[in-house]
């Protein structure tokens, strides 16, 4: 991929590399770089209902919030579809803020909290981790019969 520019007519500039995007927001004057990073995970639904059957209550608590576990209980026989649905957003939500981390054991399960908005779409909340220069976050959850996967997306100043 080549590089290239576009401009809007809101003053932002969004520059596209070969391995990442910037996007330059020009406020009074001064340009204001923002970064965008991504996070992607799939994860088999079979491999985490095996991991619930066997250990229980140990692996719900290690990797879910209690309301990550109600929400998921509620879904009676699709539950293990959002368990593994949560479990990938995690995992794509760790991929995306590792480059804010200094140590990628600085964030854990509990610090990512995957909740339902007012109109049921999938949103994230930190728990006890603050990421000041974070300025949206996009997750999208899917699952089929086998798979169940997450993507995120974040924009950074």
């Amino acid at each position: 991929m080549k590089e290239f520019i576009i401009q809007n007519n809101e003053n932002e500039v969004i520059y596209f590399s070969k391995s990442r995007i910037y996007n330059f927001k020009c406020i009074k004057g001064r340009a204001i770089n923002m970064r965008v990073l991504c996070g992607t995970d799939i994860i088999e639904i079979e491999r985490i209902k095996k991991s619930i059957e066997h250990s229980g209550e140990r692996f719900t608590n290690l990797v879910y919030t209690p309301a990550e576990k109600e929400y998921c209980e509620s879904r009676r026989a699709a539950k293990y579809y959002h368990y593994a649905g949560r479990f990938a957003a995690k995992e794509a939500i760790f991929k995306a803020v590792s480059a804010l981390l200094k140590n990628k054991f600085d964030i854990s399960w509990h610090n990512a909290q995957v909740i339902n908005d007012e109109n049921g779409n999938p949103a994230v909340e930190f728990v006890g981790i603050k990421f000041e220069n974070i300025k949206n976050i996009d997750i999208s959850i899917s699952h089929c019969h086998e798979y169940a996967v997450a993507n995120v997306v974040i924009l950074v100043e």
